[in-house]
C-alpha cells in the first residue's frame, strides 16, 4: 500500500524495505538504562530515563557496518526511520520481525503514530544486531 511507505521518512533501501501493506523499519541505534526515569499520575514529575549508547564492534575488518552484541536483558531500540503522522491516515501496527524472534528477542506490537524508542527484550545466549538491521515490521491497519 502505498500511502503507508508514504508516511515513512528515512527509510534505508526502498526496494528491500517496502512491500505490499507493510514497511520494514531498521535500527539505528540501541540503548542500555543507566539510570531509572519517572512516571507520575499528573506527569508533573515525569522524567526520562538515563540512557547510553550501547557500544558496536567490528565483525570483519572490511565491513562497512558495525554490530551490536547484546546479552540477555532489555534495551531500547531506535529506529533510522519516523512517521510523518499528517501523511498517516490513521495508527499502524508495529511488530517484531520473524527474523528476530527466531533468534530469542522481541519488542512489543503496538498501535503507533509516531516512532519513539521501544523496549528491546533478548534473552537466553543474547544477539548480534548489524547497523541497519530489519528488526520491526510498520503494517496499514
Amino acid at each position: 500500500m502505498p500511502e503507508l511507505a508514504e508516511a515513512v521518512d528515512g527509510i534505508v533501501h526502498e526496494l528491500t524495505q517496502v512491500r505490499d501493506g507493510a514497511v520494514d523499519l531498521t535500527v539505528a541505534e540501541i540503548y542500555e538504562v543507566h539510570g531509572p526515569g519517572r512516571v507520575d499520575f499528573g506527569g508533573g514529575e515525569l522524567t526520562e530515563a538515563d540512557v547510553v549508547p550501547h557500544s558496536r564492534t567490528w565483525r570483519d575488518e572490511g565491513d562497512e557496518y558495525q554490530w551490536w552484541h547484546l546479552e540477555a536483558g532489555t534495551y531500547l531500540l531506535e529506529y533510522n526511520e519516523s512517521l510523518a503522522g499528517e501523511s498517516l491516515s490513521d495508527e499502524a501496527l508495529l511488530q517484531p520481525r520473524t527474523e528476530i524472534l527466531e533468534r530469542g528477542a522481541s519488542h512489543p506490537s503496538l498501535r503507533v503514530d509516531t516512532l519513539s524508542r521501544i523496549p528491546l527484550t533478548v534473552g537466553g545466549a543474547g544477539i548480534r544486531l548489524k547497523e541497519n538491521a530489519r528488526v520491526s515490521t510498520l503494517l496499514s491497519r
